[in-house]
């Protein structure tokens, strides 16, 4: 009788999606075990392949939306929409991440999430009902103030002007009108997929623990934090809400209290939201093994990580899990304890870390090989 192995393995960061692991790794198993039975759900824990993830296993489709980048610069954003166009995954990164600014032109004074509201009106012109947001990796500190503006928000000065939907505006802001917001947002369910847990402002908030990979020194950080203060009370004074210590509401730069306020969105934990929305719950049902993984793993991925997500889920149907890894610490106890039985590292022997990204599509497959001997010793 044949075995049925389910792969839910996390992409490894900047070398090999989800999808790509999974099948080198599933061709492995079944050069060893031809007849096992390899069923491939790509996964993601909200972050990076987030979109990629949930489309793949779901088999939606991919979109692309013109936008305004953090700087100003067109961007061609990619999201992904499921469930016939009716469900949209978008990544903020796509529009106003990190990674679209070169490092030495970083400016978070300047840098606006307008393009991410952008691309959320192009998932609600294509029939988008729900919208999920994963909200890592951003360029940007404006508290959301240029996705809010992008779908219709005015923020005024104290003579009636309308601001500039950049961070340093908030220093002017005197009012904030949400008369013009495109009426189709409320009736759209907001979900924001998000573990970080820091609030607005403040010591833990978005400018004093996130500010500096942005591009922030120490003054900039503290200036950063005082518009985002009068940002909040001027929110709490004008929408009648309060952002300022919800936690997650720092998150990429207070797009998180940006989207709780103009969008009235529910924060979800990512991997608690993707692993419903690919449906790996009913994918394993009658599995013999589940093979999860990631790029690196340490302690770290004990708290939310797609790994313990997907272990959790196979715990509950007493399922064996292997993880297979690109690296990993000394310390993986916590891992363990989190119901992870073996750890199995691609790499097997000494070589540079530029090497082993290189060779990420053949390491993986030979560890695919070591499971299948595992399974025909393990699983007679």
């Amino acid at each position: 009788m044949s075995k049925k192995i389910v792969l839910a393995i996390d992409s490894f960061k900047g070398s090999a999606s989800s999808l790509a692991v999974e099948e080198h790794v599933a061709k492995g198993i079944q050069a060893v075990v031809p007849d096992a039975e390899c069923v491939l759900v790509p996964v993601a824990d909200g972050g990076e392949g987030t979109v990629e993830a949930i489309v793949d296993a779901r088999h939606g489709v991919y979109h692309e939306a013109d936008v305004m980048g953090p700087l100003g610069q067109p961007v061609k954003a990619r999201y992904g929409m499921i469930d016939n166009d009716t469900i949209a995954v978008l990544e903020m990164s796509a529009a106003s991440g990190i990674t679209l600014v070169k490092k030495d032109e970083l400016n978070p004074l300047r840098a606006t999430t307008y393009g991410t509201g952008q691309m959320i009106l192009d998932a609600i012109n294509r029939g988008a009902k729900e919208i999920y947001m994963g909200i890592g990796g951003s360029a940007t500190n404006d508290g959301g103030m240029g996705m809010a503006a992008a779908l219709g928000a005015k923020f005024l000065d104290k003579n009636g002007n309308e601001l500039e939907p950049v961070v340093t505006s908030l220093a002017q802001l005197e009012r904030i009108d949400c008369s013009g917001i495109d009426p189709r947002i409320a009736d759209v369910r907001f979900t924001i997929l998000c573990d970080v847990t820091n609030p607005l402002c403040g010591p833990h908030g978005a400018s004093h623990i996130f500010g500096g990979q942005k591009g922030a020194d120490e003054e900039m950080k503290i200036l950063l934090d005082s518009y985002l203060e009068l940002y909040a009370a001027c929110i709490e004074r004008d929408l009648g809400m309060s952002v300022k210590d919800i936690p997650g509401a720092g998150a990429a730069g207070g797009l998180g209290a940006g989207m709780i306020a103009f969008t009235k969105a529910h924060k979800q934990s990512g991997i608690d939201a993707v692993l419903k929305l690919i449906r790996l719950e009913e994918q394993i049902g009658e599995a013999d093994l589940v093979v999860t993984g990631e790029g690196r793993m340490d302690n770290q991925t004990a708290f939310g990580k797609a790994p313990v997500g997907v272990s959790g889920l196979a715990q509950k149907q007493n399922i064996p899990v292997v993880a297979v890894v690109g690296s990993r610490s000394l310390d993986t106890e916590a891992v363990y304890e989190k119901g992870i039985s073996l750890i199995l590292d691609i790499i097997n022997e000494p070589m540079p870390l530029e090497e082993a990204m290189k060779n990420v599509d053949a390491l993986t497959q030979n560890t695919g090989r070591m499971i299948g001997r595992l399974i025909k010793g393990w699983m007679r």
